[in-house]
């Protein structure tokens, strides 16, 4: 069991606490770990004490950045969710608040909880049936629309021929126009629901044709891979993955390269970077079955983040936060995701947006 640092004897009240708490000093080297922080990080305090933080959680960019900022702006910093990695350990699901202390100076005081993962789960349940009903309700819609949809071109092509001047046929023009952008607009929400075909698929190769793709339409990007070569094969549809993979890559390229105000479908300024990455998931829950062994791609970008008011809506169809945007992007993307038994996930802060697809591994 760790001790107080015998400079800061007043932290030891925190030895009773059940959640985790840190000190940190202003040069962020950590003086004092609470019992249940040793038990959450599985690591002794007396290890601890005297370490670097920007070492200990090298591989923790979300804690460290809400470290650093919680110093420099003088305010709490609150993050729902996160995975704290601390060196030579598995990665922790916690939330964590970061809060600034007149002593030491610049200091602050790091709280970590671990997240349960099982109300994790119920909420991405609940979230996937309610949008699986908005997508229920407009393939309804969109089978309604486009018998009358088909009927209104029509009109407007005969129309056309009886108009005695080149100048009324402009209308027509706008009629039939339209009425090709909103039956492409209903293809778009059809499109998803063929029977998957599922085979062997390599997550590398379904990336590297991605990665292809996002190249040639916007070859100014920054495109990184980082990935773990030693996984296995899956079971999937190779062309799905790819088309949900590459809406994603393509919401955060517009994202970065400044073509409206936010992901779910759009945001920022600035080329920006993409990375590509794969690791191995453990312990995940996929459709309700609990798997030993997962696969995670991550797609990453830098740009400026999810707007808050359409973060809990940007998977449901027709959520756009760019301008001219359907909003059919991400929908889709998820709408695959789920026919290859995985789940989509995202997490998103200024600078840092992170969309994680999670798919069983075999046994």
């Amino acid at each position: 069991m760790s001790m107080p640092s015998p400079s800061y004897p007043e932290y030891a009240g925190l030895d009773c606490l059940s959640t985790g708490a840190m000190i940190l000093d202003g040069a962020g080297g950590v003086v004092y770990l609470n019992p249940a922080a040793e038990t959450l990080l599985g690591v002794s305090g007396v290890l601890l004490v005297g370490a670097e933080a920007s070492t200990l959680f090298e591989r923790s960019p979300e804690l460290l950045a809400a470290i650093e900022t919680a110093r420099t702006q003088q305010e709490t910093v609150v993050e729902y969710e996160l995975d704290v990695v601390a060196s030579g350990h598995p990665p922790i699901r916690v939330g964590c608040s970061v809060s600034p202390l007149e002593r030491p100076r610049y200091g602050v005081l790091v709280e970590m909880r671990a997240v349960d993962p099982q109300l994790r789960i119920a909420r991405l349940e609940q979230a996937r049936l309610q949008q699986e009903a908005n997508r229920e309700l407009l393939r309804n819609l969109a089978h309604e629309i486009k018998n009358p949809l088909g009927g209104i071109r029509g009109a407007a092509q005969l129309l056309e021929h009886e108009l005695p001047r080149e100048s009324l046929r402009e209308y027509t023009q706008v009629i039939i126009k339209e009425s090709d952008r909103l039956q492409s607009l209903m293809e778009r929400l059809l499109t998803p629901h063929r029977v998957p075909h599922f085979g062997a698929v390599n997550i590398h190769e379904v990336l590297e044709r991605v990665r292809s793709l996002v190249l040639a339409e916007t070859p100014g990007v920054t495109l990184r891979r980082d990935y773990d070569v030693s996984l296995p094969e899956i079971r999937g549809d190779a062309e799905q993955l790819i088309q949900a993979t590459l809406n994603i890559a393509r919401n955060a390229v517009q994202a970065m390269h400044g073509n409206g105000a936010g992901h779910g479908n759009g945001h920022g300024r600035g080329a920006g970077e993409l990375v590509f990455r794969t690791r191995v998931a453990r312990q995940i829950t996929l459709e309700s079955r609990r798997y030993q062994l997962g696969l995670r791609v991550e797609i990453i970008d830098n740009g400026p983040g999810i707007p808050d008011s359409i973060r809990d809506q940007i998977f449901f169809p027709l959520v756009s936060g760019r301008e001219g945007g359907s909003g059919l992007g991400l929908a889709v993307a998820q709408t695959l995701v789920s026919q290859n038994h995985g789940t989509l996930d995202c997490e998103s802060r200024p600078g840092r947006t992170v969309f994680s697809i999670f798919l069983p591994l075999p046994v």
